[in-house]
């Protein structure tokens, strides 16, 4: 099973596994991880799953959608260059060591 890192805005880290296809913010809720909301359930409609991918990471991911990219303006943390919506992010072994950072707040 692929691993992924969440780094805290407070430096915490907590590591997780997640199964071949489900999404980081499945991953993450699926084993109670603080940090992540996901009000609409992954859906892509509420940006309360937003994560800064790792710089290390950002090349391996597929190109952002235009919807992602809209409710990623709207997002309660401050958007960056790295910001993606990790209901977004399907795991894939070769995504195995990913790290993601929670924003300071979701809402």
């Amino acid at each position: 099973m692929p691993a992924i890192t969440f780094i805290h805005s407070g430096g915490n880290t907590d590591h997780i596994e997640a199964s071949d296809g489900e999404s980081a913010m499945q991953a993450a809720t699926r084993h109670g991880l603080d940090g992540i909301l996901a009000e609409c359930g992954g859906n892509a409609m509420c940006a309360t799953c937003h994560v800064y991918v790792d710089d290390g990471w950002l090349a391996r991911l597929p190109a952002m959608a235009d919807d992602e990219d809209a409710l990623l303006d709207g997002a309660a943390a401050e958007r960056t260059a790295n910001s993606r919506l990790s209901c977004q992010i399907k795991i894939t072994p070769e995504l195995d060591g990913l790290v993601l950072r929670l924003p300071e707040r979701q809402v």
